[in-house]
């Protein structure tokens, strides 16, 4: 196997790594506590809870995206083909979008939800929407974690720069 870029791009910082778990462990807790109807939002205590919490999860998504954006470069090797690039490019941007429009539509049905549209044609599209997010990260997670698991058996260096177990062996020295 090719080792060559397993030392040669250095690894996400700590605060990225941070970031990284952290919204796994933030997005699980999330999913974990979710109400299951609309009905629940009149109890005014969950309403705010699930307002707070969304609205702190996007500044949160926010400030992670400028950080990654602005201090930290890919991980994957110099030799990826241009396929593979875009494919990462299109599941990060993807699920950083997903990650963003959960909590925003939340926000827009509580609001509507708060202010009285408790059914009718608005408040669906947007439980719709917010149900849509929800089914895609799904699947854009599964396929990063596949990705993951693929430049792990490529030991080329990916999967040490942002997992803390399992780590690669340097073969090249």
């Amino acid at each position: 196997m090719n080792n060559t870029n397993l030392d040669s791009k250095s690894n996400f910082s700590s605060i990225a790594k941070f970031m990284h778990w952290g919204f796994v462990l933030l997005f699980i807790y999330g999913l974990l506590k979710q109400i299951d109807e609309l009905n629940q939002l009149k109890d005014n205590a969950l309403l705010q809870f699930e307002v707070i919490f969304a609205t702190v999860f996007v500044l949160l998504l926010l400030i992670r995206f400028i950080y990654m954006k602005t201090t930290q470069k890919s991980s994957l090797p110099d030799s990826t083909p241009r396929s593979q690039l875009l494919a990462a490019r299109v599941v990060h941007y993807g699920m950083y979008a997903c990650l963003a429009l959960i909590p925003l539509t939340g926000l827009l049905i509580g609001l509507l939800f708060w202010l009285g549209f408790k059914d009718g044609f608005f408040i669906n599209a947007v439980v719709a929407a917010h149900e849509f997010s929800v089914s895609v990260i799904y699947w854009l997670i599964g396929l990063h974690i596949l990705a993951a698991i693929f430049r792990r058996f490529k030991s080329d260096g990916v999967w040490s720069s942002m997992v803390p177990f399992l780590k690669e062996k340097s073969h090249d020295k």
